[in-house]
């Protein structure tokens, strides 16, 4: 494991997702494997951690989670924005009838995780592994799959502490998709305070 990557406790891991970052979801099953971004994710409850991921049915990596019961949350930087924009438009399935995957297609280094069989990819900032929580309504109906997190690992240089700090890390930042591959990058941490009521002193 390199030196900046390490384990975050689960108690905590909501953490890596509550600031709405796009995610790139991986599953693997049968020898197969996928990623695909995802604009939409968030973290949903604190003990145990579970997360929820919205997944078009027409994707292989929907497939391939539903095969297996897993999934992983990868956070990617404003580094690899190309990456993301470029696995968001590209068909795993028909990579996979020709015999490829994405992760070859372009080049993607991948890692093993602590849990599960989905890659992880390296070069993120935070990784989430989830098992599926079976709610087949919720599949059909909203394409909404929820997980619960069983491990998670972020990249100290910007998360250490149960927090983020991007300050001189540029090409580390969070991206945050709005349309059309067009992406903002976290901003600055600023802290709110509690304001006085009327009527107080």
């Amino acid at each position: 494991m390199p030196a900046f990557r390490r384990p975050v406790p689960l108690e905590k891991a909501y953490r890596l997702l509550n600031h709405g970052p796009t995610v790139l979801v991986s599953a693997a099953h049968g020898g197969q494997r996928n990623i695909m971004a995802a604009a939409w994710a968030m973290p949903l409850d604190f003990q145990p951690p579970k997360v929820a991921v919205v997944l078009d049915k027409s994707t292989w990596t929907r497939q391939l989670l539903e095969a297996s019961g897993s999934f992983v949350l990868n956070v990617p930087c404003a580094a690899q924005v190309d990456i993301v924009q470029s696995l968001g438009n590209s068909s795993g399935l028909e990579l996979q009838q020709a015999g490829s995957d994405k992760f070859a297609a372009y080049g993607l280094s991948t890692f093993t995780g602590q849990a599960l069989e989905a890659p992880l990819l390296q070069g993120c900032v935070a990784w989430l592994e989830c098992r599926l929580l079976p709610e087949p309504h919720n599949h059909q109906q909203y394409d909404l799959f929820l997980g619960e997190v069983i491990a998670a690992q972020a990249d100290t240089r910007v998360f250490s502490e149960g927090r983020w700090h991007f300050d001189g890390q540029d090409s580390l930042r969070t991206l945050h998709h709005v349309a059309g591959g067009h992406f903002l990058t976290i901003g600055d941490a600023v802290d709110g305070r509690q304001l006085p009521q009327a009527g107080e002193a």
